[in-house]
């Protein structure tokens, strides 16, 4: 069934969708005595009053139980991997990516916000998809795609329904991926370790102020990348550089010293931001920007650096080359593979060096 939102408003919008939840993982709440539950999903750890529902707006309280997002899709994909981005995993290949609505941010500059935002703002007017987990799956078949992601709105927060996904995925040999601003919690990032391979985050700021006004906090994000790696994910982060917010050359270094101190063989994609949402009056990031803050980036001990989102325009930065003799072994346009020398042991065939990554 497909159920039509585009003029109902925010009231229907939520009278739909709380038909369509499940119970939280029992991992995710703890039951207080009132009958308030406390909600592990992401890192506001929300304290949800009966009958209220939390920061992100999608996980309720109705009457002592956490009820949380589950059966739809808002957003369904397929897409080369190296859009979401990943340039370390099955590098040329297809990954079918889901979404549901809502998010625990309300960044301005947001590119999904018809679906992040649904739920806080009138003009995101989007439709959701009842689905099945095998239905997901069999598209993923169908099209050849050895991979699924969640991403699109925050999946952290409807991370019941993508464990139900990826429990069928990795049943049928596929790779498992989140697509994430990274405010998680240890205990999320514990339920979704056996089912989740690759994790993408979104590194937005390393100013504090500047988090806040997104919604979120920096030290948050900062801890999840370090259990991520401690946990054995594989993880690879994203940076949209936004000119005015996130740009100051000070800024990009402390960035860069941070990902080094955890893992300087870490991809690292600093990508071009476009005017959008209410950020529609910001200039858009340039080329010039961008192969600035690549420079600091490795100048800093980054040995992964990508720069995205302006294809051609950018020289060898989003190409792969082996970090021990530089030998280029993935060649890149944007999102499309020209040349791929990478063995799948990850082995450069010129000095050995092993480049890490999921190859096969």
């Amino acid at each position: 069934m497909t159920q039509s939102l585009k003029q109902a408003g925010n009231y229907r919008l939520r009278d739909v969708l709380r038909q369509m939840t499940a119970d939280a993982d029992p991992s995710l709440v703890e039951r207080q005595e009132d009958g308030s539950v406390r909600c592990f999903a992401c890192g506001h750890r929300c304290l949800v009053r009966p009958s209220r529902e939390g920061i992100c707006r999608v996980r309720l309280n109705c009457d002592g139980t956490l009820k949380v997002p589950y059966g739809y899709v808002a957003g369904l994909a397929c897409d080369p991997i190296e859009k979401k981005p990943f340039n370390h995993v099955l590098p040329g290949t297809d990954i079918v990516t889901f979404g549901m609505l809502g998010c625990d941010f309300h960044c301005g500059y947001c590119q999904n916000w018809v679906t992040s935002q649904a739920l806080r703002d009138p003009e995101a007017g989007t439709r959701v998809q009842e689905v099945t987990p095998e239905q997901i799956v069999e598209i993923a078949r169908r099209y050849g795609a050895p991979a699924v992601a969640s991403s699109y709105n925050e999946p952290l927060i409807t991370s019941e329904w993508a464990a139900a996904i990826f429990r069928e995925a990795r049943a049928a040999g596929l790779r498992c991926c989140y697509i994430s601003n990274g405010n998680a919690t240890p205990e999320v990032l514990r339920f979704l370790r056996p089912l989740v391979d690759c994790y993408k985050v979104d590194l937005k700021s390393f100013n504090d102020k500047h988090y806040r006004e997104l919604g979120g906090v920096l030290d948050n994000v900062v801890e999840t990348i370090r259990n991520l790696k401690q946990m054995g994910f594989w993880v690879e982060i994203v940076t949209l550089l936004v000119p005015t917010f996130n740009n100051d050359p000070d800024e990009i270094r402390q960035m860069a010293a941070f990902l080094a101190s955890v893992d300087p063989l870490m991809p690292w994609h600093i990508t071009a931001f476009h005017s959008d949402y209410k950020m529609d009056s910001t200039p858009n990031t340039t080329a010039e920007d961008l192969l600035a803050a690549g420079e600091i980036a490795r100048a800093e001990g980054m040995k992964y650096v990508y720069l995205g989102n302006l294809p051609g325009r950018l020289g060898n930065w989003e190409d792969t080359s082996c970090h021990g003799c530089g030998k280029c072994l993935i060649r890149r346009r944007g999102f499309v593979v020209i040349e791929n020398l990478m063995p799948a042991d990850g082995r450069c065939p010129d000095c050995g060096t092993v480049v890490p990554g999921i190859w096969s």
